[in-house]
């Protein structure tokens, strides 16, 4: 695991890469979607080849340090509302809390979609995390609903 230096605000937004994978992992490891490097890996490889996703990463300065935060945007069409854009992670290593990062992550997130055509950018928010309620709105988002969200796990056929 990466320990996390953080002297100042000072990183670089750039897109992920490949060998982003670990360092993906162990941000979302903290938001408690515990997943390894290899299984990151092939999901990284997966968005990264997708012109509809975007992966976006806060690195350290000197990029030794490891990754201060991340956001994941996709550009989806739905039936019901055509083009849509939705902010589908953003993470922020604790140590690198209160310094900016999120916001500069989201707006770096909302540039790409409106390259993509966006005017308007959808997140959800867990109701386990009243940090984020509290950044969103402060962010220039307004809540445009609550709802459930119901998983309905699917059995394989017999005989795989």
């Amino acid at each position: 695991m990466t320990s996390i230096v953080i002297r100042d605000a000072r990183c670089a937004m750039r897109d992920a890469r490949h060998d982003d994978a670990a360092e993906l992992a162990r941000l979302c490891t903290l938001l408690a979607y515990p997943v390894d490097g290899d299984r990151m890996a092939g999901r990284l490889a997966t968005l990264l080849a997708s012109p509809s996703h975007a992966v976006m990463v806060a690195a350290s300065a000197d990029d030794d340090s490891g990754l201060m935060g991340m956001v994941a945007a996709e550009w989806r069409l739905m039936i019901e509302f055509g083009g849509r854009a939705e902010i589908t992670a953003l993470i922020v290593d604790p140590q690198a809390r209160r310094l900016g990062l999120a916001r500069r992550l989201v707006d770096a997130a909302c540039d790409w979609i409106r390259g993509q055509g966006g005017t308007d950018v959808f997140v959800r928010s867990n109701i386990l995390r009243p940090e984020s309620h509290a950044f969103y709105p402060a962010a220039g988002f307004t809540l445009a609903k609550t709802q459930h969200v119901y998983v309905r796990r699917l059995a394989q056929p017999a005989g795989d």
